[in-house]
């Protein structure tokens, strides 16, 4: 009879054991499903994150602005420079201008042209976009179109930069792969708009970093010139530093004071003799008013002298 109870005893602990068991595992089943709202609410910052989503939180981390910077070889460099050129005919030197552009693979972003007037022949300003591979050999050509007044260049290093953004892209794209995973696994509808609401801002910021890669790309790969052609006249005036060039500045400004008078003169020559016709028709009046004055004048002296004589 004791034997009995005691094997019903250790059937009952038996069973309590089992459904303890199945208790527990559905528990920790349950848990593990219930804990994906909480990581997915880490994502907004409101709550501290599990491991699976470490890569869509730590993405910020990834551009590390301290990385090596690579070799010469691979170095990505913003060149932007200024090249003022006196031509002959600056219009057509600018036609020329973006013809050489265009052979070399680049293309012109803006063109602003002056008429001539006078005796000006008229210029040209044109923003140039040329293959940084071909800089040297197209500003080559672009100075035999005349005389060179001024040429500067400035080189601008941005390859820790690019270096950064494609980190960062590349985090992003990962974080957003995998947030877009976890969507089916979201077990209510605020677990979806957390989800939601992670993925459309590391989108957004995906973009915007991606026009920036773009608007680095496009400064790298072409170099921005602005080209000014100017006429003779208009040239900047070189200053001279030897006893004969000193003597050519001397003359030639002689020469153009001289050409200066002459255009002042012909200027007031027609007054000039607008106001001397003038003047001698009033000469004119005058004299004859004096005429007049003097013979009046000898008439009336005349006269007494006839009747003292009478």
């Amino acid at each position: 009879m004791t034997t009995h109870r005691g094997i019903i005893a250790l059937s009952s602990v038996a069973l309590s054991a089992f459904l303890l068991a199945g208790c527990a595992a559905g528990a920790s089943d349950e848990a593990s499903y219930e804990s994906l709202p909480a990581e997915g609410a880490s994502i907004d910052g409101q709550s501290g994150g599990g491991d699976m989503f470490s890569d869509a939180n730590g993405f910020e981390e990834s551009g590390d602005l301290d990385s090596p910077v690579a070799d010469d070889g691979d170095r990505s460099v913003v060149t932007t420079g200024f090249l003022y050129v006196t031509a002959e005919a600056p219009l057509e030197a600018a036609d020329e201008a973006v013809a050489i552009a265009e052979r070399a693979g680049g293309r012109v972003d803006a063109r602003q042209e002056f008429a001539p007037s006078g005796g000006d022949a008229g210029g040209a300003e044109l923003m140039l976009r040329i293959p940084a591979d071909r800089l040297t050999a197209t500003l080559d050509e672009l100075e035999a179109l005349g005389e060179v007044e001024q040429l500067s260049l400035d080189a601008v290093d941005v390859t820790r930069e690019v270096q950064d953004v494609d980190a960062r892209i590349a985090a992003l794209r990962s974080s957003v792969g995998r947030l877009l995973d976890l969507q089916g696994a979201a077990g209510s509808i605020d677990d979806l708009i957390a989800l939601e609401t992670a993925i459309s801002d590391r989108q957004a910021e995906l973009e915007s970093l991606e026009a920036r890669q773009r608007s680095l790309t496009d400064q790298v790969s072409l170099s921005t010139i602005t080209l000014t052609l100017g006429s003779e006249r208009v040239a900047p005036v070189d200053e001279p530093d030897t006893f004969v060039t000193g003597l050519i500045a001397g003359w030639d400004a002689l020469v153009a004071f001289g050409s200066g008078l002459l255009v002042v003169l012909g200027v007031l020559l027609p007054w000039l003799v607008l106001l001397g016709l003038i003047g001698f028709v009033v000469l004119l009046v005058v004299r004859r008013a004096r005429r007049r004055r003097a013979a009046a004048t000898s008439v009336t002296a005349a006269e007494p002298a006839a009747d003292a004589e009478d």
